[in-house]
């Protein structure tokens, strides 16, 4: 294992060859869907092709790459490719449409972009003409756009040729151009502090946000996650979370790599598909974000399913309920499964728990802070910490923050403070033995006559009603009590149940003012593309309810 001190000076580029060095023959990357299986030496001589391809095309350091599509093998070739030659990979969100591109593409500054054809509504090549019509005229590496003035480059994932885009091949081809000292000369102006990707923040509380993450922010982050996980070069790590996000490209891929594991990559996430593969290659970890891990619990390929492969992975990117994690230990076998607590801008993780840490830890708690990362409770109104046992805003330093938001200081300078501090605006509490909970995020806090009330206690106790799938609690506003608690319900399949029915069952178990004031039972929730509950939608959603609501309301 690496020292400190080595690790937190690697790059992208070198983290990689090292373990093409060290595991040449092993198994680095299976694509199910796409029939591939690289070995640690393939994964590296792709990467530097890619690399290489990209010097070809006049690609600088530091300028930024932007890549549109689901886990496909090139969005893998890239994440290493761009990292050897010092370019930004950007992140796009696979669900995004014509407007959240323009804003994405331009707000980046991004000049190639990599694109396949679409994925499920979305035309991406139909989004991107409609975007930028100069395509359809324009010479490939020649585009000049009124929309989009900086990009220049469009390269299309596949074989067939379209108006002003490189087809993938072509794009290869422009890798003999370079020599392998010039390859080499890019590679040595490197360094581990240099900003390698810009991550977009998911949207779950408004417009997203570039967080700038460097080699050291990553790679730094990854090793000890995979730490937490004893991850080995045997571990066999399933991913059916996007690549686009913090989750698939560091908690997943990096993570993998830097303890030369193997990566059983998914195009996209589906209960079934999760399932089969985990089984036909005898994975022994897999990740996914609550909402994934319900899915598979409920599928009805579970119980036929041979999971006894599985041994650890990652539950994380929203509140993890105790009795999901109860199921996933019990019914998936997933004994030594972690939770994972952090965010985008923490390139992510700031908290984890370990394989060795109790069943009651693990389902209650969001883990101790990674090795090097420092955490704090804060109050939020004197920015004062506070003790174990009081709630407060958790703030985090070291080197896993990222160096800011791209293009945007003033959003920048509201989370990171004058003495390097990320204030992250979930609400935290410590206990006596260091370990952390979360207990809701700061602007969510409902504040109902004077009383804190934490949608994410709320969310707890609803789990624990043996029909309820999954909850959401959020807050509306009252003339009486200044705020009242709206709870969203999806009940698991096959079964009902009344409002009444699920109020009861809550007043026996908490306060009477956290009690909800209304219900409503759903079908399934907004979510990301990583599949985050988008909580403003909900918001959104309960006060247009809330006149409806108002006379059948059932008030604590």
């Amino acid at each position: 294992m690496s020292s400190v001190t080595q690790e937190l000076n690697q790059t992208i580029g070198q983290l990689l060859w090292q373990r093409s060095e060290e595991y040449p023959n092993q198994e680095a990357a299976v694509f199910p869907d796409e029939g591939v299986r690289w070995t640690y030496r393939e994964l590296f001589e792709r990467a530097s092709l890619v690399a290489r391809a990209l010097l070809g095309l006049g690609v600088q350091r530091g300028e930024h790459v932007a890549v549109w599509t689901t886990n496909k093998k090139e969005w893998l070739e890239l994440q290493f490719a761009t990292g050897m030659i010092g370019a930004v990979l950007v992140t796009v969100n696979t669900n995004y449409k014509l407007l959240e591109l323009e804003y994405l593409l331009k707000q980046s500054d991004t000049t190639t972009l990599v694109l396949m054809p679409g994925f499920k509504d979305s035309n991406y090549l139909e989004t991107l003409y409609t975007l930028c019509p100069e395509l359809r005229t324009a010479q490939p590496g020649k585009l000049q756009s009124a929309a989009l003035p900086r990009l220049k480059n469009v390269i299309f994932l596949g074989d067939h040729f379209y108006p002003g885009l490189f087809t993938w091949q072509h794009f290869l081809n422009l890798a003999s151009t370079i020599s392998a000292q010039e390859f080499a000369a890019r590679e040595g102006e490197l360094c581990p502090t240099d900003i390698i990707n810009i991550q977009y923040t998911s949207g779950t509380t408004g417009f997203p946000k570039g967080a700038m993450l460097s080699h050291r922010n990553i790679i730094g982050n990854a090793i000890r996650i995979a730490q937490r996980m004893n991850l080995t070069s045997q571990d066999r790590l399933c991913i059916p979370v996007p690549f686009f996000h913090c989750f698939g490209c560091v908690l997943g891929i990096l993570a993998a790599v830097t303890q030369g594991s193997t990566i059983v990559a998914l195009d996209y996430f589906s209960p079934r598909r999760t399932l089969e593969t985990i089984e036909a290659e005898r994975c022994t970890a897999v990740h996914g974000v609550p909402t994934m891990f319900i899915t598979m619990l409920e599928h009805p390929l579970l119980a036929k399913t041979d999971l006894s492969s599985l041994r650890t992975g990652i539950m994380a990117g929203s509140s993890c309920p105790e009795e999901v994690m109860t199921a996933v230990i019990d019914k998936m076998g997933i004994t030594e499964i972690t939770i994972a607590y952090g965010q985008t801008e923490a390139a992510p993780v700031i908290t984890q728990t370990t394989v060795n840490d109790s069943f009651q830890r693990r389902v209650s708690t969001v883990g101790k802070p990674l090795p090097g990362v420092e955490v704090k409770v804060v109050d939020p109104e004197t920015n004062l910490e506070v003790g174990p046992g009081v709630t407060g805003e958790l703030c985090t330093r070291g080197f896993h923050v990222m160096q800011g938001y791209y293009n945007d200081p003033a959003a920048t300078a509201q989370v990171i403070d004058s003495d390097g501090w990320l204030h992250t605006g979930d609400l935290a509490v410590q206990d006596a033995d260091g370990y952390f909970q979360i207990v809701g995020r700061l602007r969510d806090m409902i504040i109902r006559g004077g009383e804190n009330i934490y949608p994410r206690e709320i969310e707890e106790f609803l789990h624990k009603h043996p029909k309820v799938s999954e909850a959401q609690v959020v807050s509306v506003p009252s003339l009486i009590y200044g705020e009242e608690v709206f709870a969203f319900v999806k009940l698991k399949k096959s079964v009902e149940a009344t409002e009444h029915e699920i109020l009861e069952f809550l007043r026996k178990r908490i306060s009477r003012h956290k009690v909800p004031s209304y219900i409503r039972f759903v079908s399934e929730f907004p979510l990301t593309a990583s599949g985050k509950v988008q909580k403003f939608k909900l918001q959104d959603l309960a006060r247009q309810l809330l006149p409806d609501q108002e006379e059948k309301s059932v008030t604590a």
